[in-house]
């Protein structure tokens, strides 16, 4: 049997690939641990500078696969319990995205739906090729939201048109969903991955320890007032201020020229 999830290095760049293709890459259980221990072996590398999300075979992913939350159910005494364990692992996977320190990135092409559109969402930067469709179509399985959508949609579209588009289960193409802020790019299927490797590998270039202090400060000043966001930058500001990476990049200002920086 093929590994759920395939886990590549190259150029400071981890590439997680959701690799499940006769099932359009529904998520399991073994996949969702799958996907947090390669999020976890990402974080453990020093190497590591960005991640990647993708998915094999032009889809990205299905959301939970259905069979096999069927089977857990028909084996399970308690339904609260059989719940709890099949949205267990899927949860703590989209947790362990959300939470990785460094830039995340989403490279969607073909679907993602359900729990598969808030793997993409719960990354700092969803990108998606014109192939790309996304939908937080849990009522078409009669079921309410789950996964993040609560959290990481409204955060994204607001509060009402969110309930739309769970009210509804609208399948959204790339260029709606584009409009509506959920994938930052869309990028021509043709080109999709030469266009969304160049924006990652801008990204993965950067000043590692600055990016991921900003992505840290971002994240906290959601829930903070202004205040308390100006006096939170300058705490982790002062740590930034002894990296290898802004000292080259003052350097390379002052001389005019453009920085190499090394993650440090």
């Amino acid at each position: 049997m093929s590994e759920p999830v395939l886990y590549d290095v190259e150029d400071g760049v981890a590439t997680l690939t959701l690799n499940r293709p006769d099932n359009r890459n529904a998520l399991t259980g073994d996949m969702s641990n799958a996907i947090i221990d390669a999020v976890d072996r990402a974080e453990e590398d020093p190497d590591v500078r960005a991640l990647v999300i993708t998915g094999t075979e032009g889809t990205f992913c299905a959301g939970g696969d259905v069979n096999s939350m069927m089977e857990m159910m028909s084996g399970a005494a308690e339904l609260h319990e059989a719940v709890q364990r099949i949205q267990h692992n899927t949860h703590r996977a989209i947790m362990r995205v959300a939470q990785f320190h460094l830039p995340t990135i989403a490279k969607v092409d073909g679907v993602a739906y359900g729990a598969g559109a808030n793997l993409a969402i719960a990354t700092d930067v969803p990108l998606a090729s014109t192939d790309a469709s996304i939908s937080f179509g849990f009522r078409q399985v009669g079921l309410a939201v789950d996964s993040g959508t609560s959290y990481l949609l409204p955060r994204i579209v607001g509060e009402n048109k969110a309930k739309e588009l769970v009210f509804t289960g609208e399948l959204l193409s790339a260029e709606d969903a584009g409009e509506e802020g959920i994938f930052n790019h869309v990028y021509d299927a043709d080109e999709f991955d030469a266009q969304a490797d160049e924006l990652v590998e801008s990204i993965a270039s950067g000043p590692t320890v600055a990016l991921r202090t900003s992505k840290q400060a971002i994240s906290q000043g959601l829930n903070m007032s202004l205040k308390d966001a100006l006096d939170n930058e300058a705490a982790l500001q002062a740590q930034v201020f002894a990296t290898q990476d802004h000292e080259e990049g003052a350097t390379a200002f002052m001389e005019g020229r453009s920085p190499d920086f090394q993650g440090e």
